[in-house]
């Protein structure tokens, strides 16, 4: 039977270029992160299956991919559940395995701690198209904040109770896609009209309604409304606000999106997204959580985190041709076949001193069709091709 070349869906194979990207990426990253006290740090791409099922991942829960249990452990011989037969997963996001990672940790690190980790996470969907962003040359992007503090805040006030806040949060999150007539007719589809009513009205800014509830303007700086309610809340949204645009060091927009809800149930406080105009989505984002590492600990922790979304920068890089800066010049040394070694050997003392420049050098046999092998060095990144003869 013939193996498969494809690689399995949801993984990817990686060519030269978009490597050497990713290469340039990560490094300003760990550059950009390091110079503001963060240290690296690496989990296991394997977690616990009752630790990926504690019902905080949203959606993601179901996209795991789950691992059987292995040796003695995994019995095929009678009907089972999938619940008998897997202990583990692959991580769908890092938040989870750092909390993780910091319970077990905690005596062994300062306070607070700052933690960088760039890794893979795992998810069986389809892969979709900061002070980072703008060194990458990203100046068209928009930071929208929010506080889940304030969702509940306005859910309350609206009249849901507190057991539906969730659903009714999911339903939120959809307004982008489905509309305020799509958001409004779901949620009439569960609860009372007067309760939605109240509660689109918290939201609804259209001409002919003017309500005035405390979200009825969406744009920064934060109206009086907008304070008033934040402060009745305790919402740190003014400060934060104030804060950034007070340090920034680039023209990106902050924008108070009162329906930015964010998928995972472990948020607790202030969250945050950043979107771009050319994507039409997110490529970053993240928020406070205060309860997850006390569900390893016992004891409420507070945290912060924050996930650029690497694969989607990558992607738009790739599609504008982008070039990494400050790449060092690449020459290939064509070499006629059968060249006898004591020509061989100066070839390869000139490369040496090439690459003692900082060149990066390819030495390679000529082919038949040395035209195309010529296109490909070039198609490449390589601007000096050489050629040598045996004469």
């Amino acid at each position: 039977m013939a193996l498969t070349k494809k690689p399995v869906t949801g993984m990817k194979d990686i060519l030269p270029e978009e490597m050497a990207i990713r290469n340039y990426v990560i490094r300003l990253i760990r550059e950009t992160y390091t110079g503001f006290g963060f240290s690296s740090i690496e989990t296991p791409v394997v977690e616990h299956i009752e630790n990926l099922l504690s019902k905080n991942g949203g959606d993601n829960e179901k996209l795991i991919f789950k691992i059987l249990k292995r040796g003695e452990k995994l019995d095929l011989s009678k009907p089972t559940t999938e619940e008998a037969v897997t202990d583990s997963g692959l991580r769908y996001d890092l938040t989870l395995p750092l909390s993780r990672y910091y319970s077990n940790h905690a005596n062994e690190l300062p306070s607070p701690f700052k933690a960088l980790q760039i890794g893979s996470v795992f998810r069986a969907d389809r892969p979709q198209r900061t002070t980072v962003l703008s060194r990458l040359d990203f100046h068209n992007f928009t930071i929208r904040i929010n506080d889940r503090n304030l969702l509940k805040a306005a859910a309350k006030k609206a009249g849901f109770e507190e057991k539906d806040y969730e659903s009714v949060f999911i339903t939120l999150d959809k307004m982008d896609k489905i509309g305020w007539d799509g958001v409004r007719a779901e949620l009439e589809e569960n609860y009372p009209k007067n309760v939605v009513d109240a509660y689109i009205a918290l939201f609804d800014t259209t001409e002919e309604k003017k309500p005035k509830g405390p979200f009825r303007d969406v744009k920064c700086p934060l109206t009086e409304a907008q304070k008033a309610f934040m402060d009745e809340v305790g919402s740190p949204l003014p400060t934060i606000i104030s804060a950034v645009d007070a340090v920034k060091t680039t023209d990106f927009r902050l924008k108070y999106d009162p329906t930015l809800v964010r998928g995972m149930s472990y948020y607790t406080g202030p969250i945050f997204e950043i979107s771009m105009d050319e994507y039409g989505g997110s490529v970053g984002g993240g928020g406070r959580y205060d309860e997850m590492i006390g569900k390893f600990t016992g004891q409420k922790t507070p945290a912060v985190g924050f996930s650029i979304g690497f694969e989607r920068i990558i992607m738009l890089l790739l599609e504008r041709k982008f070039q990494v800066p400050g790449a060092s010049e690449k020459t290939a040394f064509l070499v006629e076949k059968k060249m006898p070694s004591d020509k061989l050997a100066p070839i390869f003392a000139e490369a040496m001193k090439l690459r003692a420049e900082g060149k990066t050098v390819d030495i390679s046999l000529m082919k038949k069709n040395k035209k195309f092998q010529k296109e490909q060095l070039e198609e490449n990144g390589y601007t000096d091709i050489r050629e040598f003869f045996n004469r």
